[in-house]
Parts: C-alpha cells; structure tokens; sequence
C-alpha cells in the first residue's frame, strides 16, 4: 500500500470552460467516504505532512491513510513529493481551503481534527528537543523547520479562542531552543506571551503545571531581550518578576535546571540589580551538577567562564571550567555548545595575548556557528577575529573583518551587543589612523547601540578609553586626565578585569607626563604593569606608551623613577583612581 504512494495513476482532464469551484465539487463527488475524510483531514496540515503525521492526524476511526492517499494522488488532489525524510503530501492551497471548509461544516470532527494535530506535533516536538542539543541535531534542526507551519498553527489554535493552556505550555518550552538558536526570538517571545496569557493562576506550587508556568516566565524575559531596549526591563513590574525568578529558582531541584531555568541569575542583568550575580551563578553550577544533564551543565559553566574573565580576578580561575567545557561539548555533540567552548576559549587567549591562538578559536566558533545554522553568532565571531586582528596590530584586516561582521548583523538584525562592541573597534582604529571625527561618531555609535542592551562594563570603559583620547587631542591632556580619573572609578566598582583597568591607568599615565608630572606618570604605569601580572599589552596599547618610560626617566633620574615606580607597584585600581581624581583639577596642560 505504501508503495503505491510513490506512484501517480491517470491524471482526469477537465473541461476549460467550468469554474474552478464546479471543478473541485465535481471531484469531490466522485470520492468515496472515506477519501472525502482523510482529505478534509488533510487541511489541518499547514506545509505539508509526512506519512506518519497524516496517519496520527486522519487515520481516526480505522481509516487506511496510506492507501487512501495514494487514491488521492492518483485523482490529483495531494501531491506527493520526496524529501530528505521521506515522502511528503501537501494539498494545494485552492483545495486545502476547499477541504477546510469540508471539515468546518463538523464543529465536532474539525475540533478533534486540530486535536489529534496538535497532540501530533506536540509530540513530534518534544521528542526533538533534546536531539536539537546533541550531535545528531542538524537533520533534526532540519526537520524542525521543515514543521515550522505545522508547529505554529498548534501554537495557534492552542493559544486561541478554544485554548489548551497545557499544550501551548509545552510546545513552547519544547521551541524554545530551536526558537532562541534559529534566531526566530521575536516569534518566539510572542508565542511566549500568548501561553501565558492562557496559563491559569494558582497552580499548586511545586506542581508540574507549577513549574511549567515558572519556566515560560523565565523564556519569556530571555525571548523579549531581542525585542526590548534595556529601559524596557527597568520597571517595578520586572524587577518583582526577577526576584520572584530567583528566589524559585534558588531552591534545588531538577526543576530549577532544566532549560531555560539554569539560566535563572542572568535575569539580574536584565533589570539591572547584578550585585548577587557571581555567587547566584555559583548556586546554579552546583545545582546543575547535582540535578542536570551535561548541556545544562555546560551552558551554566559557560556563563561562569565568560563573567570570570572580565573581572577582576577572574582569568585565573578560568582553566578548569574550560577543560571541562571541551570535555563536555565533546561529549554532548552539540555544535553551539562547542562554538561557545571555542568562543569562551579565544576570549581567555586573547586576554593573555595570545592573538593567533584566539583567532583560530573564533574561526572554530564560527565555522561551527554556521554549521549548526545560529546565525546571530556569526557577528559576534567576526568581530572578534577583528579584535585578535587588531591587538596583533594588524588594522587592516582588522578593518576587513569589521565590514564583514557589520554586513552579517544588518542582516541578522537586533545584534546589539555585535554592534556596539563592533563601533568600540571601529573607533579604536579611526583613532588610530588620526581619523577623530570618525571616532567620535562610532563612540556615539557605540553608546546608542549598548542603550538597547545592558552593556558590559567593559564596553563603557573601552568607550572611555578613546573618548579621553579624543578629549586630550582637541583640548589638551588635562581634559583627558579628567575624563579619566571617573572612568577608571567606574570600572573598579564594576569588579572590571586587570587588563580593562590597565589600560584605563596607562592612559592617564601619557596624559600625566604630557601635563609634566613625571613622578605621578611613572608611578601610576607602574601600577597598571604589576595588573597585568605578565600578561602582555596589545600591539596598539604597546604602541601609544612607546617612548614614556623613557621620557620619565629623562626628567626623574634614575633613582626617583626607580622610586617612583616602586611606590606605584604597590598601589591597587582603587588608590591609583584615588590619585588620579585628586591630580585632575591640577593645571599643567
């Protein structure tokens, strides 16, 4: 019978001259009951079913689909067309609508008709999910989208008129993966908002139903982060919300870590209250080790690498969760997961100046990104194979790659994090090149695109960096002295990594010297030398402070700048701000 699925019998020619609807109700006529069924059934189907689904769907009360869909075929009223997975059966619009309205004229049989269609790809969903996180996952990414249709027109009817509040829980949080890594994140936070909108209050809490309320709030924040400006999350409703999230979540369970609950501390982020942050992403690591499967695991520990080395502190703690990050993408398969493990990678080499080796990781995060079709990551990756390129003092291809990732996040769209990282360098370069108009413009580039997130600390410092530079060109260093001395101030209250502070120190140490004070100068390089703890400057930081150490030396002698600079190695970020505050009021430009 299912042979005959492949084959196409003698096609009925029609005369010209009838209407288009005399034709489908004279075709209608001539089919028996139960091909009238199965074909009325069939309209349920948005793009298209494969076999199976036309069984689940259309098979009620003992009806052989198989064959009846070959007789349709034959009779030219479903197509049959092959696949990757096998044979699929669509109608044509002008007979699905005509069928639909054969299935509308039973109420009844119409709503058990879209039942059996959703409870179908509900199924269909759930089984996929956790297959979208392993290494078969790219037919199963495939067949994801070739269901798309079908999916959502269950996400519609369970979300509508006649809702099933349980359904539409379900096949979002089944979605929701799919729905964050194929960038249909908008949708997604819509479909979000609509289950909600059905789900009951008062579910017992601890309950099944509970939990799965808890976790579309969770999905729902994350969703809305492409769609809503940070000022969107800075409001009392979404600050209760939050704290409601993290005092659930807090408890350990497995189900506080299944996705997208692990991911319960970042929501601090969101409404800007992130002083609990590290120890809540401690809390969920060990929940997750005690609860959670490897992915879970691993995406909690990515969080915990990536916030590790951007503060202080923080990359020398970093190794061990990287190994065990390669040891657990290598065991879950999961493209993302390893193009984030190879991202996390290149971000801890090139905070050590290790540039080649970054690069290489950022073109494995990006071939794998691609691979796996999570096109948002794309920008990202590009823009920090820019970065390596940039440090290694290599601005032209740095200014290449730039374009490059400017060109992937037009079209990705919402990318604000690329964006406003991707102006920082932009500027960097054009202030490298004495392009200071340029500069300025990508600054306040920058800044617009970060007031749509929560923007690092970093990005304001590195922003701060450039604009103090801008500042001393136009009205002399002890303009950008001033700029400084605050900015410094901001990124160690934000707990910002030795090499952000650094940097900050060493160009309030140019701006010193060029306002004569050589002992001040010699001492605060000194300090930001001993943050560094060895690792080394970028080739562009090298290249501002050529000649500085010298000309200290020049106007201290010897033994001052020797005592300058011992006395500099045992001041913190907090003290050389201190003196940096108190020495920019000073005239001396």
């Amino acid at each position: 019978d299912r042979f005959r699925l492949l084959t196409g019998g003698a096609r009925t020619l029609l005369p010209r001259q009838q209407t288009l609807r005399a034709v489908v109700d004279w075709s209608w006529d001539l089919l028996d009951t139960a091909e009238r069924t199965v074909l009325a059934r069939m309209s349920a189907f948005a793009g298209g079913c494969d076999l199976d689904a036309a069984e689940a769907v259309c098979g009620h009360g003992g009806l052989d689909v198989a064959l009846t869909l070959g007789s349709l075929v034959d009779k030219s009223l479903v197509t049959a067309v092959p696949d990757a997975d096998g044979m699929r059966y669509r109608l044509l619009e002008t007979i699905r609508e005509y069928a639909a309205e054969r299935l509308a004229a039973s109420a009844d049989e119409a709503r058990a008709t879209a039942r059996r269609h959703a409870a179908h790809y509900l199924a269909f969903a759930e089984r996929a999910e956790p297959l979208l996180r392993s290494a078969q996952q790219l037919p199963w990414i495939r067949r994801v989208e070739t269901e798309l249709d079908n999916l959502r027109s269950a996400l519609h009817r369970s979300t509508g008129a006649d809702p099933e509040p349980e359904t539409a829980q379900r096949l979002v949080a089944a979605l929701a993966w799919f729905l964050w890594l194929r960038n249909y994140r908008a949708e997604g936070a819509e479909w979000a908002s609509l289950a909600l909108a059905v789900t009951p209050a008062g579910a017992p809490e601890g309950s099944a139903a509970y939990w799965r309320g808890m976790r579309l709030q969770v999905l729902h924040m994350f969703l809305l982060t492409e769609s809503k400006g940070a000022a969107g999350f800075r409001t009392p409703e979404f600050a209760a919300l939050a704290h409601r999230i993290r005092e659930v979540f807090r408890e350990g369970s497995p189900e506080t870590t299944r996705f997208p609950g692990m991911l319960w501390p970042a929501t601090a982020f969101l409404t800007g209250d992130a002083a609990g942050f590290h120890p809540d992403l401690a809390h969920s690591v060990e929940n997750c080790r005690r609860h959670a499967g490897d992915w879970e695991l691993g995406v909690t520990l990515l969080m915990r690498a990536h916030s590790a080395i951007d503060m202080t502190g923080g990359l020398d703690t970093v190794d061990a969760d990287l190994a065990e990050l390669h040891e657990i993408a290598r065991r879950c398969g999961d493209r993302w997961l390893r193009a984030q493990v190879a991202s996390a990678a290149g971000e801890a080499a090139l905070s050590r100046g290790q540039y080649d080796t970054a690069r290489t990781e950022y073109e494995e995060c990006l071939r794998l990104a691609r691979e796996v079709g999570a096109q948002t990551e794309a920008p990202f990756a590009l823009a920090r194979i820019a970065e390596a390129a940039y440090c290694a003092g290599d601005y032209d291809a740095a200014e290449r790659l730039l374009a490059d990732a400017d060109r992937e996040a037009d079209q990705q769209g919402g990318v604000y994090d690329v964006s406003s990282f991707a102006r920082l360098l932009s500027a960097m370069l054009a202030l490298r090149r004495g392009d200071d108009d340029r500069a300025r413009s990508e600054c306040a580039r920058s800044r617009a695109e970060a007031a749509q997130i929560n923007p690092p600390p970093q990005l304001s410092a590195g922003l701060d960096v450039v604009e103090a530079a801008l500042t001393a060109r136009e009205h002399g260093p002890q303009a950008g002295l001033a700029r400084i001395g605050p900015a410094l101030t901001e990124a160690v209250a934000a707990h910002c990594a030795e090499r952000v502070l650094a940097c900050l120190a060493e160009s309030a140490a140019l701006f010193l010297e060029a306002t004569g004070r050589p002992a001040e100068s010699a001492r605060v390089l000194a300090a930001a030398g001993t943050w560094r703890a060895g690792q080394p400057r970028s080739v562009p930081e090298q290249t501002v402070l050529d000649g500085l150490p010298e000309r200290t030396l020049a106007a201290l002698g010897a033994a001052a700048h020797a005592e300058a600079e011992a006395a500099g190695r045992g001041l913190t970020p907090a003290q050389v701000a201190a003196e940096i505050t108190r020495q920019a009021p000073l005239s001396g430009s």
